[in-house]
């Protein structure tokens, strides 16, 4: 589609002219597709700058290491390979590190803790059970109503103790919270 209102500029050559500038037969030209600057008539211009673009394009796309497959491979995929080792080698020493401390008795697992105190909450809840009983047996004389109102206060216990477990990771949340203040 030509556009007869756009003035030439002195810069521009023509296909002919610009093969000749660069050496090479308009065939070449041809192949190479470079895009036209402007066209008017039937005549397409170029310049130096889309001359410029379309090689170090060509250049960039040519010096590109293809795969079997002819898809283009990454340059840089050995480095990257290399910093992938060193990430997962790093990741592993710090597994074995931690393996280390918990075998050494010196790190506990939080998942470890919410079983050790769930089951110290339910020796919790039992023990606290029998007192009343105890309680009754060594004292037959005592009231009812103490009794009754020690039942109570060992039920509101009992129950703190039972859902000590489900309340560790907020407890463990505070705790990490307050080691963050203190440091800053």
């Amino acid at each position: 589609m030509a556009n007869t209102s756009i003035a030439r500029q002195p810069f521009w050559l023509n296909k002919k002219r610009m093969a000749e500038s660069l050496g090479i037969s308009v065939q070449a030209f041809d192949k190479w597709g470079v895009e036209a600057v402007a066209k008017v008539g039937r005549e397409s211009f170029y310049d130096v700058r889309s001359i410029l673009d379309n090689r170090l394009k060509h250049q960039g796309v040519k010096h590109q290491p293809a795969g079997p497959d002819g898809e283009t491979i990454d340059p840089f995929i050995e480095y990257r390979l290399l910093q992938e080792r060193l990430r997962l080698t790093a990741g592993q020493a710090t597994a074995q590190e931690r393996k280390n401390l918990v075998t050494e008795k010196e790190l506990v697992p939080v998942d470890f803790m919410v079983f050790a105190l769930g089951r110290l909450a339910a020796l919790l809840g039992s023990t606290l059970d029998t007192i009343p009983k105890s309680l009754k047996r060594k004292h037959p004389d005592i009231a009812i109503r103490h009794l009754e109102a020690l039942e109570r206060e060992i039920a509101v216990t009992r129950n703190e103790a039972a859902g000590l477990s489900e309340a560790i990771p907020e407890i463990l949340d505070d705790y990490i919270a307050t080691l963050g203040e203190g440091a800053g």
